[in-house]
């Protein structure tokens, strides 16, 4: 009898022994895909063995059950996360564990680029991979409305930067964090502003840094150039910078700016208006909004380029037109009045 009961004790080890050696070989092989990918969303909420079934659901071949034993067992079950993620051919039981546990979510990044306009933006997340377009077919006005800031005009509001978003993720949620990432720049440098500037409010700031932005070809002139429109402000000289113009013409523009262009009036044509025009033009970067409220110390008012990225400086209307004369020779970059013609952007 002893011998018997001996017996039965050493085939239920073997079996247990068995049974582990199999299950350490499953959760270490490749779970089957029917595709080089698969898309899993957990939802908040959800217990182990529904994580489970929603591998399954999501198209793995793989029994539920064996599954959720696996998790179970791990010790782990109760430290999986919410989210979104995706499966790739290769994944095995242990790896999706890891990933689960870990909350590695499936994302996607989306570039705003310094310099855009909120048109280019909008066209930007609009094709952004598997972010879920909630604005599509919306106005700009009902876009400021739903973001909580109703009235506000959009352009230069979202700081330009490379925006990571799970997949699944809305265009309003990824634009509310670009704006408050905006207004925490501007608010540091507003904060860093110099004492004599002409510019009353970090709204004006931003306007300015906006002008500055599209006006710099190289890094290294960016203070200058703010210097340049911030020593017009202070003596009531017109900004008269072409991108305004182009940012006021909208779509109508061609690529081709032309003087009747410059002459034609809207309320960002700092040729045919004073002062600063009523919104940004474009979303700035942080160089710019610093070099705003940091301007160079310098008595320039005008600049004409060098045809290579750079621009010539000039605190005299004699100067700048011998600038022009030699760097322009007379092209379109510049005329005999005076005004500044930088780059004209395309």
């Amino acid at each position: 009898m002893r011998r018997f009961f001996l017996t039965l004790f050493l085939l239920a080890a073997l079996a247990a022994l068995g049974l582990g050696a199999a299950g350490l070989w499953w959760v270490h092989q490749p779970l089957k895909l029917p595709a080089p990918s698969l898309d899993l969303s957990v939802e908040p909420g959800t217990t182990p063995r529904g994580v489970a079934q929603a591998v399954a659901d999501a198209g793995a071949d793989v029994q539920p059950q064996l599954l959720y034993f696996w998790f179970r067992i791990s010790g782990q079950d109760r430290q999986i996360r919410a989210g979104s993620y995706e499966l790739e051919r290769g994944i095995t039981p242990k790896m999706l564990l890891n990933v689960l546990v870990r909350g590695e979510e499936a994302t996607r990044s989306v570039v705003l680029v310094e310099g855009w306009n909120f048109r280019q933006v909008r066209a930007a997340l609009a094709k952004a991979e598997q972010l879920k377009p909630e604005t599509f077919g919306m106005a700009d006005d009902a876009l400021m409305a739903k973001l909580g800031r109703p009235g506000v005009h959009p352009e230069g509001r979202f700081f330009p930067d490379t925006y990571t978003y799970s997949k699944g993720s809305t265009d309003v949620a990824l634009l509310q964090r670009a704006m408050r990432a905006m207004d925490k720049k501007l608010e540091a440098a507003w904060s860093a502003r110099a004492s004599d500037l002409p510019i009353k409010s970090a709204d004006e700031a931003l306007i300015l840094a906006s002008i500055v932005e599209k006006e710099t070809g190289k890094a290294k002139d960016r203070a200058e150039i703010a210097a340049v429109f911030v020593n017009r402000l202070r003596t009531g000289m017109p900004l008269q910078t072409d991108p305004t113009v182009i940012y006021g013409l909208g779509t109508a523009f061609d690529g081709n700016l032309r003087k009747k262009d410059l002459l034609t009036d809207t309320p960002w044509n700092t040729y045919t208006r004073g002062g600063l025009p009523p919104t940004p033009i474009a979303m700035p970067g942080k160089a710019a909004l610093l070099a705003a409220v940091q301007p160079a110390q310098s008595k320039s008012l005008y600049f004409v380029s060098r045809g290579d990225g750079t621009s010539q400086f000039s605190s005299s209307l004699d100067d700048h037109n011998r600038a022009v004369n030699r760097y322009q020779r007379g092209g379109s970059s510049s005329n005999s009045s005076g005004e500044p013609k930088p780059k004209v952007p395309q």
